[in-house]
Formats: C-alpha cells, sequence, structure tokens
C-alpha cells in the first residue's frame, strides 16, 4: 500500500468514526492534549501517523517540536489542535471525562481493525506512542509533499 493510499484509507475510517456520533460536551480545555497530566499518550498506527505528518506538512510545518511540558505537539497555544482534521482516532474516541468519556470499545472495534489492516498493509507492527509514529512518519510525508 502505497502512502497515499494509506492516507486515503485512514481518512475513510474518520469518516465512518464521525457518522457515529457518540453526544459529546467538550469544554475546549484541552487536558487531553496534556500527556503528562492525563499519563496518557495516543497510539497511532502507521497509516495514522502518515495522515497526522501530511496534516502537519500541509500547515507549513517540517518538524514536531519537543513539549517538554508532555503536552502534544499539535497542541497550538490558543489551546487548539494545530492538525484537527487530521488528528488520530485517538483523539477523535478519547477519555477525556470532561467530554463525556470515550467510546466504547466494542464499538469501535471494526474501525479499530480497519488501521490495523492498513498498518499491516504499510509493514507496520502495531500501534505506538505518538511522538515514536510521527518520528517515522515524517520523512515519509516530506517525500509525499515533495512529488
Amino acid at each position: 500500500m502505497t502512502p497515499n493510499a494509506a492516507i486515503l484509507a485512514v481518512r475513510s475510517v474518520y469518516a465512518e468514526l464521525a457518522r457515529r456520533p457518540l453526544q459529546r460536551a467538550c469544554t475546549g480545555l484541552a487536558e487531553c492534549c496534556r500527556f503528562r497530566l492525563t499519563g496518557r499518550t495516543p497510539y497511532l498506527t502507521r497509516g495514522e501517523a502518515l495522515l497526522a505528518a501530511a496534516a502537519w506538512r500541509a500547515a507549513g510545518r517540517s518538524a514536531v517540536p519537543h513539549t517538554p511540558d508532555g503536552a502534544c505537539p499539535f497542541l497550538g497555544t490558543n489551546g487548539r489542535c494545530r492538525i484537527y482534521e487530521g488528528r488520530p482516532f485517538g483523539c477523535r474516541t478519547h477519555f477525556c471525562a470532561a467530554a463525556g468519556g470515550s467510546h466504547a470499545r466494542g464499538e469501535v472495534r471494526d474501525l479499530i481493525r480497519q488501521l490495523e489492516t492498513i498498518d499491516d498493509q504499510l509493514g507496520g507492527t502495531g500501534a505506538v506512542n505518538l511522538p515514536t509514529a510521527l518520528e517515522h512518519a515524517m520523512p515519509v510525508a516530506a517525500r509525499r509533499n515533495s512529488r
């Protein structure tokens, strides 16, 4: 599977998730984006990382910043996600109690399996933490954008 095909496939999974809305009451505090605070870091499959990296590069950025405070590198100073449309599955189904909690795993298991299949087709070995996933995806996104 090519990176472009993977990105399209991941977007398709995200679109299906959007058709299964969970009632949310997000207050926009971005607490779920502060990984050190929550003790949780999203794990991304290879396809998800490619999409996130492509979204980051499309925003004109070439490197993902290190965040010494343990926040998501995509969290803007305004408290908003700078790659909102390309945010990972874990961010879309997040665990934030203030926003209504997470999707029940059974409700999204089929979508998780689709992301895992895409990962397999890309030669991945399963989801990895966001910083590591991006470290591997950024060079691929750079090559993809230079074409």
